[in-house]
């Protein structure tokens, strides 16, 4: 009995080392660890956002309380208004902690972008770390112009040569598996898209996602961010400005 207290001890006591002595990082950002369950939440992620790396925490001052404008509510409608779950309903609405996951995944390793929709002056003025800017009207402009074929060709997606008759007629039966294919994209190797803006009543995001779906991309790879810099920072979470 004494050698099995000893080996759970043993085993305990190094899980138990983790949880910090004082307050620091008591207000956690995630769910329940799946392989430490005595710890309650993860304390912190980190981000790279313009070569360096930020670590997104969430403020641990206990009577912290959001100002500003993002603390508003009465704002008029339009151009403020309430935005549905979804713009689209091949899109999937995401929230913080879905968040926290795509950051040390698919944003970590390449195979996602997070697209801050808004404009440059709101991207100035601060932004959620691993964020890039492309703002909500570079979207309506549709593929034909050039920029915007280069920024799809950045999210991995390639042009297609022109489709030969019989291709295109067994693609028109569908006798030829191209669900990430249109006339002129393929879309297959595209990377992941989270969208945002600055919150539930913005709809620079939910209008960027309406043009990305007009380019063709496929909503099973865009996530929209509906919460955006309102619910980030009502949470405390660590934003960044941009370097000038």
């Amino acid at each position: 009995m004494r050698r099995l207290q000893a080996l759970v001890l043993a085993f305990l006591v190094p899980m138990l080392a983790v949880v910090p002595a004082s307050a620091e990082d008591e207000v956690r950002i995630g769910k329940q660890g799946d392989f430490i369950p005595l710890v309650a939440g993860k304390p912190y992620l980190h981000v790279i956002h313009e070569g360096r790396s930020v670590k997104v925490q969430r403020v641990q001052e206990p009577d912290y309380e959001l100002k500003g404008y993002f603390a508003k509510t009465a704002r008029k409608c339009p151009p403020f208004c309430i935005q549905p779950i979804s713009p689209d309903t091949g899109v999937q609405p995401i929230g913080e902690v879905e968040l926290f996951d795509f950051i040390e995944t698919k944003l970590r390793d390449g195979s996602g972008v997070l697209i801050d929709a808004r404009t440059a002056s709101w991207f100035r003025k601060g932004t959620i770390p691993g964020s890039v800017n492309y703002p909500f009207t570079l979207f309506d402009k549709g593929f034909e112009d050039p920029e915007v074929r280069d920024l799809l060709k950045s999210f991995g997606v390639q042009e297609r040569e022109e489709t030969g008759a019989v291709e295109k007629l067994l693609e028109d039966w569908g006798w030829v598996d191209s669900p990430h294919k249109t006339e002129g994209w393929d879309f297959t190797a595209a990377k992941d898209l989270v969208v945002w803006c600055n919150g539930p009543a913005c709809g620079q995001s939910p209008r960027a996602i309406r043009g990305l779906l007009k380019t063709g991309s496929p909503g099973e790879k865009i996530k929209y961010y509906r919460g955006g810099m309102q619910m980030w920072q009502l949470w405390g979470l660590t934003t960044v400005v941009p370097r000038q």
